[in-house]
Parts: structure tokens; sequence; C-alpha cells
């Protein structure tokens, strides 16, 4: 027959779960946090990148009227 477990031993077993559970939870929403911070960064370099992408379509579209005015003036 088993020899019945001392109640501090499950308790003490008790503890160390909840204690490496709350380890665990704090280290998944470092995680979660740190990925949220990456995220964000990476939404706001998509903004900026668009942003770039309309500046450089006007200016290719005022460089083409330069280049279109420069062939009037060459033509006369």
């Amino acid at each position: 027959m088993a020899a019945p477990i001392p109640e501090e031993d499950s308790l003490a077993g008790l503890e160390e779960r909840i204690r490496r559970t709350v380890e665990l939870v704090n280290a998944l929403r470092a995680e979660r946090d740190a990925a949220v911070a990456a995220l964000s960064e990476v939404q706001q370099l998509r903004r900026e990148n668009e942003d770039l992408r309309g500046e450089r379509k006007q200016v290719r579209t005022r460089i083409q009227k330069l280049l279109g005015q420069m062939d009037l003036l060459s033509g006369s």
C-alpha cells in the first residue's frame, strides 16, 4: 500500500506549478507587448512608404510637364 502524500508536499507542488504559470503568463505578456509594438512600427513604416510613393508620383508628373515644356521651346 502506498504511503499517503504529506500535505506539505502537495502544497509545495501546487505552489511550484502556480509560480511557473505566473512566469509563463508574464513571459507571454511581454512577447505580446513586443509584437504589438513591432506591428505598430510596421504600420507606421507602411504609411510613410505610401506617402513617399505619392510624393514620388507627384515629382514624376511635374518633371514630365517640365520636359514637355522644354520640348516645346526647342521645337519652336
